[in-house]
């Protein structure tokens, strides 16, 4: 096989991602808007939560609980639990490999995280 057969083609400083080694082939889809503590984020609908942050220039997803040092997204397959933040209201998500839905409510997390009231 050639080698750029079955390639996915990438434009000049799109961050997006296309393929995915846990959720699979992701089509174009629909932008949405998620919120970044509280901040708008343009978002595509199945995209991972890392994915649109990274695309956002948002690098930090939580803090470390002994000293405060920032983590972000890392191995990209929900390993290595850098890319942890509250989504809505659930503590400890994966970002990198759960999807983005619309309206989505995402906190950078600090530390271990807490449930937030009204959401366990």
């Amino acid at each position: 096989m050639p080698a750029d057969e079955g390639a996915v083609e990438s434009v000049p400083g799109d961050l997006r991602v296309r393929q995915h080694p846990v959720l699979g082939d992701l089509p174009p889809a629909a932008e949405v808007t998620i919120f970044v503590d509280d901040r708008p984020i343009p978002a595509r609908a199945g995209e991972p939560i890392a994915a649109a942050l990274l695309a956002a220039g948002i690098r930090v997803c939580r803090t470390m609980p002994n000293r405060g040092r920032p983590r972000g997204p890392f191995c990209g397959v929900g390993r290595c639990t850098d890319c942890l933040m509250t989504v809505d209201g659930e503590p400890s998500v994966r970002t990198c490999v759960t999807p983005v839905r619309d309206g989505q409510r995402i906190v950078t997390q600090r530390g271990l995280g807490a449930w937030e009231e009204g959401t366990a």
